[in-house]
């Protein structure tokens, strides 16, 4: 009677262990479920331009030649007004803003009001272009074509771009302005940003006052001036 006693307890035990194994492996399947549904279903990896000697670095870090790309494409787009300034201006605004960020989207809007409000959009056509020699270098992160690291999600890029605008075909403006625009990292909205980053902070779109290097006409390849330039 005994050992029939002892061999319904081993059963038993043995009964409430594999229950207590199915529980734990119900709870372990469930947590690999929930990482599973919750884990990104697409992850943006940055590759620098130029593979020739390879690259190895980590998914995270963005190439500053990206950084310098994304903040002439952006700009170079958003001051193109084809027509009439004062229709292609706010358009660029609106179709670009995912491209900016809400205190530099802000600051555009209001910039454009003013203009808008002095007569100076209507009826203008812009173009801006990047000057031949200046792009990316990095070899002096603060100088032209340069692009310095805030911290892992900011930038300042350093664009010495050329500006030209015209009134009823007659040129009004052609100079050499630079260019020091923040870059943030964002990911809130892949579908319409794929870059994952904006032009801008949360204190605006430049780091610093734009300034005008010269003019268009003018072969000196030297900073000529640094008087306050229009965006």
């Amino acid at each position: 009677m005994s050992r029939k006693r002892h061999a319904l307890s081993a059963r038993d035990a043995h009964i409430t262990s594999l229950r207590a194994a199915i529980g734990i492996l119900v709870l372990i399947c469930a947590g690999l479920f929930w990482g599973w549904k919750t884990a990104p279903d697409r992850l943006t990896v940055y590759t620098p331009p130029d593979l020739r000697t390879g690259s190895t670095r980590e998914w995270w870090k963005v190439p500053e030649p990206n950084i310098y790309t994304f903040a002439v494409y952006v700009w170079q787009t958003l001051n193109r007004w084809p027509a009439n300034g004062e229709a292609d201006y706010r358009r660029n605004i609106d179709a670009y803003g995912t491209f900016l960020t809400p205190a530099c989207k802000n600051y555009l809007q209001n910039e454009y009001e003013q203009r808008r409000s002095r007569g100076e959009l209507k009826g203008r056509v812009r173009g801006i272009y990047e000057i031949p020699g200046r792009g990316f270098q990095n070899e002096s992160p603060n100088g032209p074509g340069g692009v310095r690291v805030i911290d892992r999600d900011h930038w300042i890029a350093t664009l010495d771009m050329g500006v030209s605008e015209s009134y009823a075909g007659t040129s009004v403006r052609d100079a050499y302005v630079r260019y020091p625009v923040y870059v943030s990292r964002v990911d809130n909205d892949p579908d319409s940003n794929p870059w994952g980053l904006q032009i801008g902070s949360s204190e605006g779109c430049f780091a610093g006052v734009p300034q005008r290097l010269g003019y268009a006409d003018d072969d000196s390849d030297e900073d000529s001036s640094s008087e306050v330039a229009q965006p």
